[in-house]
C-alpha cells in the first residue's frame, strides 16, 4: 500500500512541477501527450458494451464535449450512421428500364434503372440529417438498341450520371427540395426527358453529377461495355423513407451518321452508399 501511495504522490509532484503528462514520451508538448504513430486512447465508458449511445459495428459515433468539459457520446440526433450499402444496386444486363437515348445536346437526363430490390429498396431517416451519397454506376454504349455493334464514328460523346431521391419506394414522387425548402443542387433538374431530348417529363433534385467523354473509331476492337462513373454529394433531408435512383445522359454534338446509338445503365456492378449525419436544429 505504501508503494501505491508513493507512486500517486510522485505523479502529483510531476504534475505540479511540469504541468504536463507524457505517455510513451519523456518530453510532453501538451498537458496530456500520447506519443506513438498508431497509439490511441480507450475509454471503457464510451464503448458499445457500456454505452447505449454507441452505435457499434459499421457506424461512427462522435464524441462531444459537454458544458463541463467532459467527453460524452452524442445522442441519435448527432450520430453518423450507414443507412444503405449495396454492392450491386441495379439489375445487370440490357433492359428497357435502363435505356438512355442519345441526344444531340445536353438538355435533361433520363431516369435510369430500377433497384434490384424493387419497392423494398429504401432507407429511413429518423430525424433531420445531412445525407452523404457515394456511388459507382456502370454503363455501356451500343450502335443499335439490341446491343450489337461498336460505335466507330469517332464523335465525342459525354456520358453524365447523377442520383436523385424518391419518396418511399422507386414509384414515389421525386424529391425536389431539401429539408429547408431550398431546391436541391440549384434545381429543379430534368430527370426524365422524352426520347427526342426536347421535352421534360419530370423534375427532381439531382446530386453527385459526374461524367466522362467517350469516342471510338474501331468497329472491331474498341471498348464499349462496362465503363463506370463515380460521384459523391451531400443533401439535407428530413425524417422519412427514401429510395435512391439514377438518372443519366448521353449527348453528342454531331448526330450525323451516328445511327441509333443507345446507352444502358447498370450493365455491370453498381455500388451505392447512403450515410446519415444526424444533427440538431
Amino acid at each position: 500500500m505504501k508503494k501505491i501511495y508513493l507512486n500517486i504522490g510522485l505523479l502529483f509532484i510531476v504534475n505540479l512541477v511540469y504541468s504536463q503528462v507524457g505517455i510513451n514520451t519523456d518530453d510532453p508538448q501538451q498537458p496530456v501527450h500520447v506519443a506513438g504513430p498508431i497509439e490511441t486512447i480507450r475509454i471503457d465508458g464510451l464503448s458499445s458494451v457500456n454505452n447505449p449511445n454507441n452505435l457499434g459495428t459499421d457506424s461512427t459515433t462522435p464524441v462531444h464535449i459537454d458544458d463541463n468539459g467532459d467527453l460524452v457520446l452524442g445522442t441519435q440526433a448527432n450520430n453518423i450512421e450507414i443507412l444503405f450499402d449495396s454492392e450491386n444496386y441495379l439489375t445487370d444486363g440490357i433492359d428497357p428500364s435502363t435505356l438512355i437515348n442519345q441526344t444531340g445536346g445536353g438538355f435533361g437526363y433520363t431516369t435510369a434503372g430500377i433497384p434490384v430490390g424493387g419497392t423494398a429498396t429504401s432507407f429511413t431517416l429518423t430525424a433531420n440529417a445531412i445525407v452523404e451519397i457515394n456511388y459507382s454506376v456502370s454503363w455501356s454504349v451500343y450502335k443499335t438498341a439490341n446491343a450489337s455493334g461498336r460505335i466507330a464514328d469517332e464523335h465525342a460523346r459525354i456520358v453524365q450520371t447523377g442520383v436523385y431521391f424518391r419518396q418511399n419506394n422507386y414509384l414515389g414522387a421525386a424529391i425536389i427540395n431539401d429539408v429547408d425548402g431550398n431546391p436541391i443542387n440549384d434545381g429543379p433538374w430534368c430527370i426524365d426527358v422524352n426520347s427526342g431530348g426536347t421535352v421534360c417529363n419530370e423534375v427532381g433534385g439531382l446530386l453527385a453529377i459526374n461524367g466522362q467523354f467517350y469516342n471510338n473509331g474501331d468497329s472491331r476492337n474498341g471498348e464499349y461495355e462496362n465503363f463506370h462513373n463515380t460521384g459523391s454529394d451531400y443533401v439535407k433531408l428530413g425524417p422519412g423513407t427514401y429510395t435512391a435512383m439514377f438518372a443519366a445522359q448521353l449527348a453528342v454534338g454531331d448526330t450525323g451518321g451516328t445511327g441509333a446509338v443507345k446507352m444502358y445503365i447498370g450493365t455491370g456492378n453498381d455500388d451505392i452508399q447512403i450515410i446519415a449525419h444526424y444533427y440538431q436544429n
